[in-house]
């Protein structure tokens, strides 16, 4: 199994089961180095959904107690297993990286820190149990993922703007339920 994408490539790749003990091989990991509890790191992401087409990085949902207290032990922890703080700006969630070597140049797992069972960590695991159980809505997501992979000079950004209405239309069902 071959892991990463550089900055801005969108490729996408067959579905395979190691990607689910690659997850469960850094999930352990995290627990050593941060001491958090097992329900508070999550597999998300297309590679977390049986069958999905998707690009060759693994994501990882991590849950905190308050995005706004998270301490430098914690960043200090996650770059000792190869995890370095990104500066990506999104409301509520701190996004960290691994890289295949220190050019930082082949991202090969994401983590997306959150605050534990609040809204952004209820939607992506809905989102992910949702497609997981859903072959409809699987085959949906991935004829969008397919479509845009193929536009000629396909940016990361353009790719994941493609497939967010998608996305919030899954997300809006868990609040409907709720």
């Amino acid at each position: 199994m071959e892991l990463g994408l550089e900055k801005n490539e969108v490729k996408l790749f067959p579905y395979t089961a190691e990607w689910k003990k690659e997850f469960n091989r850094v999930k352990q990991q995290i627990i050593v180095v941060t001491g958090l509890g097992e329900n508070r790191i999550q597999h998300i992401g297309s590679t977390a959904i049986t069958n999905m087409l998707a690009k060759p990085i693994i994501d990882i949902l991590v849950g905190v107690d308050d995005i706004a207290k998270v301490d430098k032990s914690l960043f200090i922890a996650l770059q000792n297993i190869g995890f370095l703080r990104l500066r990506v700006e999104r409301p509520g969630e701190i996004v960290l990286a691994k890289f295949t070597d220190d050019t930082y140049e082949v991202k090969t797992h994401f983590i997306h820190m959150v605050e534990y069972e609040n809204e952004l960590w209820r939607n992506q695991l809905y989102f992910h149990n949702y497609l997981n159980s859903n072959a409809e809505a699987r085959d949906e997501y991935q004829k969008i993922k397919v479509d845009s992979a193929k536009i000629k000079d396909i940016t990361i950004n353009l790719y994941t703007d493609l497939k967010e209405p998608f996305v919030k239309s899954i997300f809006s069902k868990r609040t409907k339920k709720e």
